[in-house]
């Protein structure tokens, strides 16, 4: 954590400067296809003809990853979500070319190859993976792609839990108004699996004892530390952010724990009834002029904020050996990474070109910082 208390914090809990800490970051790679034939490539002309050559590919990765190398003044990040990757043979030449040997990679066998559409490289040095519980999650079927890619961490050094939910939503493309709707059904089944992370199912409640231990055990899945990442082809204030994912910059909902009801505890159905709220720090990036992280000309606000973090009450208030870090005011630090190579004069991201093979991506690359805290394990 950065100098100073998380304000907002049901207890203060102060600032360490030796503290551990593991970088973050998500990125939307901009169709790295392989060069090997594939449906979804020749549909989206990624081909030989179309300029898309092993060449290209080479340079294409070779391009990302330097901006990945040069992430946390040059540390690079520790977890790095992604999509628009086309299969696990792409994401494991694009570890190769970062340099670093403690990567590894999360990745689900997929009937078809194309339905890889999103990876999450993880460092072996802070992470253990617990595969049995990885998976993907596919809900929107105009593509075949993978909507959502949940996986089960464990940190190294105390033991904590951290479960990360990589997301690419449907895009905009088509009219943002007439694909809304399928953004809407992937937000709420991602609500659905934050859901099952955080909460007991209907027989373990029904199970439960009317006492303090039963109610300390609620709050302990309550608090689990579940990280939302993504491409979400919305903005923060769009409805499938704020009502079907339950997320938004405020604490009214997320400070508030599983409470006894007139001295018992509540009603199943009370229960089910509530929704785990998360934490969407990047509201919080928003007070600047063309901010964000994909341009789009057309749009009143060209600057697009749809890539995004967002946080379970556990990662917001460290209940659970992991905790997001914040600002001196208690706000969590993320940040737009815009290096001067991958920018244009205006600061927007300068995307691959297969014609002369410069550029990166049309989305810039987003990033935050978890401290592990041994005292709150």
């Amino acid at each position: 954590m950065a100098d100073g208390t998380a304000q907002f914090n049901d207890g203060v809990l102060p600032a360490s400067e030796d503290v551990a800490s593991i970088n973050v970051a998500f990125w939307n790679l901009q169709n790295l296809f392989d060069v090997e034939a594939s449906a979804i490539a020749t549909d989206l002309e990624f081909t030989p003809v179309n300029g898309w050559d092993k060449p290209a590919f080479q340079d294409k990765v070779s391009n990302l990853a330097e901006v990945i190398r040069l992430m946390f003044d040059g540390q690079g990040p520790d977890l790095l979500g992604l999509c628009e990757i086309e299969n696990e043979r792409v994401a494991e030449v694009l570890i190769d070319a970062i340099g670093r040997d403690d990567y590894a990679l999360a990745h689900v066998e997929h009937p078809d190859i194309r339905g890889i559409d999103t990876s999450l490289i993880y460092s072996t040095k802070y992470f253990d993976i617990d595969e049995s519980k990885t998976r993907g999650h596919l809900v929107h079927l105009r593509y075949p792609t993978r909507d959502i890619f949940e996986v089960h961490l464990k940190v190294r050094q105390n033991n904590s839990d951290l479960v990360v939910l990589v997301n690419h939503w449907p895009s905009r493309s088509g009219g943002r108004w007439e694909t809304e709707p399928f953004r809407m059904t992937v937000a709420s089944h991602c609500g659905q699996i934050v859901d099952s992370i955080l909460k007991v199912s209907r027989r373990d409640y029904l199970q439960l004892k009317d006492n303090e231990t039963s109610l300390h055990g609620l709050n302990v899945e309550w608090d689990r530390n579940v990280l939302v990442m993504g491409d979400l082809n919305d903005e923060p204030w769009d409805r499938s952010v704020m009502d079907f994912l339950n997320a938004g910059f405020s604490l009214d909902h997320i400070e508030e724990p599983i409470r006894f009801s007139r001295g018992s505890l509540p009603s199943f159905k009370s229960y089910a009834s509530r929704s785990p709220s998360l934490y969407n720090p990047m509201w919080s990036l928003l007070d600047q002029p063309d901010r964000g992280t994909y341009y789009y000309s057309q749009a009143t606000q060209s600057m697009k904020m749809l890539d995004q973090f967002l946080l379970s009450r556990g990662l917001l208030y460290g209940r659970q050996g992991l905790q997001v870090r914040c600002a001196d005011a208690g706000i969590p630090e993320v940040d737009i990474f815009r290096p001067g190579i991958m920018s244009t004069r205006k600061w927007r991201p300068r995307e691959f070109q297969r014609e002369n093979h410069s550029g990166y991506s049309d989305h810039f690359p987003i990033t935050t910082t978890l401290d592990i805290r041994p005292d709150t394990v």
